[in-house]
């Protein structure tokens, strides 16, 4: 697998210094990195098929996702926004910040169907701008585990 970016470029402190390619301050920097400049958050490209299933549906699959390791978290797989089932998703108000990935905006999962269909509330999130040490993940969606019925990777 190929890695996309740094981890987080730092300068002498451990603070995110300068950008993905060095020498220049970077005007979005994540403020995570400057109190814990051992946390780790790595854009792996992931060739293999990521599937994500809902109510027997595909939301979305690809074999151009991120496969993001991040310190004390499970892998997360991030899909492009062209192998994402837009269509079936609806925007909500939740919002959350990650000190290390920037403000995140989160979906629905709605699925039509006999009785109102099915929905998972907030079982999907991106972030559309993210700070610039994790700026790959721009254009890309990740799913809850717990609020799909598979994410499978073969």
């Amino acid at each position: 697998m190929r890695r996309l970016l740094p981890a987080r470029p730092r300068g002498a402190s451990g603070a995110a210094l300068s950008g993905p390619r060095g020498g220049r301050p970077i005007p979005n920097p994540a403020p995570g990195f400057a109190k814990n400049p051992e946390h780790r958050v790595e854009l792996l490209s992931e060739r293999r098929r990521v599937r994500v299933i809902f109510a027997g549906a595909v939301i979305a699959e690809s074999r151009e996702s991120l496969r993001v390791e991040e310190s004390g978290c499970e892998p997360v797989h991030y899909l492009p926004e062209k192998d994402v089932r837009l269509d079936l998703l609806s925007a909500s108000a939740h919002k959350t910040r990650c000190p290390y990935k920037g403000e995140a905006s989160y979906w629905t999962i709605e699925i039509a169907g006999e009785g109102g269909g099915t929905r998972a509330e907030n079982a999907v999130w991106a972030y559309p701008t993210p700070y610039d040490e994790v700026a790959g993940l721009a254009g890309h969606y990740a799913f809850y585990k717990s609020r799909v019925d598979s994410i499978t990777v073969t």
